[in-house]
């Protein structure tokens, strides 16, 4: 368990075991170095899993000009901040978040990226589950021209490049569409994308065999990228969730591609404890030489639509007016409605579904229960599903998940923190406080030093990102400090855009987002670009 009141006596005997402090002469004054900011006496933990020591940190412009002992014998700072008690670690680094739409909005409050800055990200991945816009080149133009308060890592969607070749048609490529899908991701990959990003639960890309995502996939490793996927199934919906990851495995090896599942999960009562076997084949791989990776959020409720949840994967081929006139036809309404009655089933049930969002002139009870809002309209859940996709759709949160399964995937090594943070769920703004609370003050238990490696150096790794991730000389001063005690999510289900607790500071490229726990409405962020020869 960490404790402010722990961090502070370990600084005392840090202090104590120091000689007597001098003052230093007029001349040695003058040799000091030149910076811009010193963070002093907090507990410092430099993102490689390594035990946190006190130690102070100066930023000379971009970068960390030097970690060590007694930072101001050595450099003459235009401004110190005493971290005495506190915290200080690499800024996060969020590998999945769908922040571009924050990101490229006209309002700059929403660019500055508060919901993830406030849990102290200074980096997010952008463009995860297939729908990375293909134009990766436009998109790092727009940032830079804007101004964006995070870092961004751009990935470059499967479903992106499928649309702009196939639309939403459920069909194979033939050779020259697939040799259009294929520029599209090299293009995409040449202007700066980390990887190619799928999410084949999601229609169209659903309608994509494995051997076409692998052809992209390949495409993307040869330049060093990543694949990372929202799996084709997290439950029973085709091929189970272990079917699923046996899939990914054979994309990452036919690819020769470094492989990172999105929110690793097993999703409903069906596949709950399916996590000891899933762990089994990743290590199995990883022990074979195969790279191979997952992010996690730890919370028990997916996000989603009433529409990606339970409306079968045919039944969406041409998106909801396509729907909506097969729900017209007796006999397709009828297939769709026992095929939601089994979705909503391997869900856990209609009382494990919470309405937080309306969308697309939907006038769906927020706040509401699948299960609520059907006794009160005296219908079966399903039918009131149904009626809400007839007029528009509903964002959902999803209690599928079981606490055994989140604590067996979360003590991995190959495991980060990540978001997968949307609109209308509290993972946005409160993922990774709470993973804080329940790995590190709970009952796993889990050392500092491991929580920060795991939601910054590791994670700059398994993204190839260079010089962020770390506390160390020369490196880009993505830098927070955050309070041991406070630092904790607001966000609920029901209140679900509470900013967290907690960060005092944090620094992007050396200037403060946050200072004194209130934003200062700086931008510094950058789009991060893939040094590729193309």
């Amino acid at each position: 368990m960490v404790k402010r009141g722990a961090v502070l006596l370990a600084a005392l005997a840090w202090t104590l075991s120091l000689p007597a402090c001098q003052a230093l002469p007029d001349h040695a004054a003058e040799q000091r170095e030149a910076a811009d900011l010193i963070i002093a006496g907090g507990m410092l933990f430099d993102g490689s899993g390594q035990p946190g020591e006190m130690a102070d940190i100066a930023i000379a412009g971009d970068r960390i000009a030097y970690v060590g002992p007694d930072a101001a014998a050595l450099y003459r700072a235009g401004a110190t901040i005493d971290a005495s008690g506190l915290v200080v670690a690499p800024g996060f680094i969020d590998p999945h978040t769908h922040a571009e739409t924050d990101l490229a909005a006209e309002d700059p409050a929403r660019r500055a990226n508060y919901p993830f800055a406030f849990q102290g990200v200074s980096t997010v991945v952008v463009g995860n589950d297939g729908f990375g816009d293909h134009n990766v080149g436009e998109l790092i133009s727009d940032a830079r021209a804007r101004g964006i308060g995070s870092n961004a890592a751009f990935l470059v969607g499967f479903g992106s490049v499928r649309e702009a070749v196939l639309g939403t048609q459920n069909r194979a490529p033939n050779a020259a569409e697939m040799a259009q899908m294929e520029a599209l991701t090299r293009q995409a990959m040449c202007e700066g994308a980390w990887g190619l990003s799928a999410g084949l639960y999601y229609v169209p890309q659903s309608y994509s065999s494995t051997e076409e995502v692998t052809a992209l996939a390949r495409i993307a490793g040869s330049f060093g990228g990543y694949y990372d996927t929202h799996m084709r199934d997290e439950s029973t919906y085709n091929v189970t969730v272990t079917g699923a990851l046996a899939e990914t495995l054979d994309i990452g090896r036919a690819a020769d591609i470094r492989v990172h599942i999105a929110h690793i999960k097993a999703l409903g009562p069906a596949v709950w404890g399916h996590s000891a076997q899933m762990i089994a084949m990743i290590e199995e791989a990883r022990a074979g030489g195969q790279q191979v990776t997952a992010d996690q959020y730890p919370w028990e409720a997916s996000g989603t639509r009433i529409s990606n949840a339970l409306v079968p994967r045919w039944a969406l081929e041409g998106g909801l007016e396509a729907l909506r006139e097969r729900l017209g036809d007796a006999a397709s309404r009828d297939r769709i409605r026992n095929e939601m009655v089994d979705a909503i089933a391997r869900r856990g049930g209609a009382d494990r579904l919470l309405v937080t969002g309306q969308l697309s002139g939907s006038d769906a009870p927020i706040g509401k229960t699948l299960a609520e809002i059907a006794e009160t309209e005296a219908r079966a859940p399903v039918d009131s599903a149904i009626a809400i996709l007839e007029s528009g759709d509903a964002r959902l949160a999803s209690f599928n998940m079981d606490a055994a399964d989140i604590a067996a995937f979360a003590r991995q090594n190959w495991v980060v923190t990540g978001s997968d943070g949307s609109t209308g769920h509290p993972r946005k703004f409160g993922s990774f406080p709470k993973a804080y609370r329940d790995l590190v003050l709970g009952e796993e238990a889990m050392d500092l030093a491991r929580f920060i490696r795991r939601s910054s150096g590791l994670t700059a790794d398994i993204i190839g990102l260079e010089k962020r991730g770390y506390l160390r000389n020369g490196y880009f001063a993505d830098v927070l400090v955050f309070d041991p005690e406070s630092f904790a999510p607001n966000a609920t289900y029901s209140a679900p855009r509470e900013l967290s607790s907690g960060v005092i500071h944090l620094y992007i490229n050396g200037q403060a987002v946050i200072r004194d726990e209130a934003p200062t409405g700086t931008l510094s962020g950058r789009p991060l670009v893939k040094d590729t020869q193309c």
